[in-house]
């Protein structure tokens, strides 16, 4: 996204850009009302709003640093839930905005030892000192310098979750899901309802094979080949050897002297 850096935002992350990515879980979970599900706050529970799951992935780059992985880590993970201390890239699930919590926490029955399986980073353009940032050196760019933001995520197709908070991927199959933006406009700090959408319905998430996989063909055994093709030289030449032995016997066989064994007994006595 084309956007200025702003130097006030470090530890204010509602004055930094964050995205979010949400997908469908639930079969009738809806893009508008994150989920859809009518209960009101403190009322929502997995039986009364189940089927209106969504899965979320939010990431607020306040504490951040550029160029640096954010998300699941060992910490929060052992912890059984999905947040993430060190940047702010969590692992959330929601029934409606109102009912919206990190995967392994929310009511009672729908506890689970959870963990955050995404994984992100985030840069901009005007950010030209390659060799690394630390946390002393924000601010990372000058006030209202313009440029681009970049924002990679990455995670698991599958995940270990039993409780209908992750959504599950699978190679070929579409799946529904919507991205979300905040953006602090004149240095002013946004709100949790004050953000841009990249679409006004669910976007399709296609995950298509890798066109490796699409023609791949196994390779043949090559050691099996090898195996084979001596086992078939060595009958051929020990055929040709028989044939040969053959022959050459039928050419001497008017030739060749016989000596009958009562003869050579009869020799042996003698001596």
């Amino acid at each position: 996204m084309m956007a200025s850096t702003s130097s006030s935002c470090f530890r204010e992350s509602n004055k930094c850009p964050s995205v979010a990515l949400m997908f469908q879980v639930g079969e009738k979970a809806t893009f508008y009302n994150m989920g859809g599900c009518k209960d009101m706050p403190g009322s929502c529970t997995s039986k009364s709003c189940r089927g209106h799951e969504v899965d979320i992935m939010h990431f607020s780059i306040g504490n951040a640093i550029p160029g640096r992985l954010y998300g699941g880590n060992h910490i929060d993970n052992a912890a059984g839930n999905g947040n993430d201390r060190f940047g702010h890239l969590v692992d959330v699930y929601a029934w409606n905005p109102h009912c919206r919590y990190l995967d392994g926490v929310g009511p009672k029955e729908n506890n689970s030892n959870a963990q955050n399986d995404w994984h992100g980073a985030w840069w901009h353009s005007s950010l030209t000192f390659h060799s690394g940032f630390v946390d002393d050196d924000n601010p990372y760019g000058q006030q209202d310098e313009k440029g681009t933001y970049y924002f990679e995520f990455s995670r698991p197709l599958r995940t270990m979750d039993q409780f209908q908070q992750d959504a599950q991927f699978t190679i070929g199959r579409p799946s529904n899901m919507s991205v979300a933006l905040w953006y602090p406009d004149d240095g002013k700090a946004w709100s949790n309802s004050d953000h841009y959408s990249a679409s006004c319905n669910w976007l399709v998430l296609d995950i298509q094979p890798s066109s490796e996989a699409t023609y791949y063909r196994p390779a043949p055994n090559r050691s099996w080949d090898a195996a084979t093709g001596f086992a078939l030289l060595l009958s051929v030449v020990a055929i040709c050897m028989s044939i040969f032995v053959g022959y050459r016997f039928s050419r001497n066989r008017s030739t060749a002297q016989f000596t009958p064994l009562e003869q050579i007994q009869f020799a042996e006595e003698r001596h």
